[in-house]
């Protein structure tokens, strides 16, 4: 029988392993990295490959199942795990609260279970990834998902087991409303209101070329953080 106690003690322990494992170069870098703006380049070029690739009406409809994903996401893991579980965020935890390496004095808020950026982040990772069906954006996609998340531990404000069962949620919540899109898509194919029908691949609906770029876009964003956290770096050092 699982011990709740040895999971939440070990969790602790893995936290202040990794999270002391830092660098004037690393605080630089996690802290670009789990930055929203970072990422609006790639946000851009994926709205732009799916305005691209399809016909409004599919537009309209992956935009809503998007934004759909990003909000169940975000509301049940801040709206409902953080308040029911009330588990503190580790730089919030008066056990170990002192022991936990902090970036710029951010804490977070006072809860982290479960975190809202690993549910977040893995959701649009799934989702994107059943939608445009490359092995190398998938990739690319779930690795995005990944750093930002591993991010929260590094600054302190979420616990490993935090970002594990965001990440989690984040792919079931994400899995359910790709369902909820493949019988939408379906039920307006046999109403002819589709222009795609239900059995063609995505992989040919969005170019080998486009997915390549997004990929590149991806890349540099990459770029950027590891040149921003160079930057920060040497302004953390004044």
């Amino acid at each position: 029988m699982i011990d709740i106690q040895q999971l939440i003690d070990f969790d602790k322990e893995l936290l202040l392993f990794l999270n002391g494992n830092h660098s004037l170069f690393w605080d630089g870098f996690m802290w670009v990295v789990t930055k929203t703006v970072t990422w609006i380049p790639a946000i851009l070029m994926l709205l732009y490959v799916i305005v691209k690739s399809n016909k409004l009406n599919q537009v309209f409809l992956i935009l809503l199942m998007i934004a759909l994903t990003v909000v169940l996401a975000d509301r049940i893991s801040s709206g409902f795990f953080k308040p029911f579980f009330a588990r503190f965020r580790p730089a919030q935890d008066p056990d170990i609260m002192y022991l936990v390496h902090i970036v710029n004095g951010y804490r977070g808020g006072l809860y982290g279970f479960v975190s809202s950026h690993a549910a977040n982040t893995f959701a649009v990772a799934m989702f994107v990834s059943l939608l445009i069906k490359d092995w190398r954006f998938t990739v690319m996609m779930f690795l995005w998902a990944m750093i930002p998340s591993y991010s929260r531990i590094y600054l302190g404000v979420h616990y490993p087991g935090d970002i594990l069962c965001g990440a989690l949620l984040g792919c079931v919540v994400a899995l359910l409303v790709y369902s909820l899109y493949s019988f939408i898509t379906r039920k307006l194919s046999k109403s002819n209101l589709y222009v795609v029908a239900p059995c063609k691949s995505s992989s040919r609906i969005y170019r080998r070329e486009d997915v390549n770029l997004l990929i590149l876009i991806l890349f540099l964003s990459y770029f950027y953080a590891i040149v921003m956290g160079m930057i920060k770096a040497k302004m953390l050092c004044f």
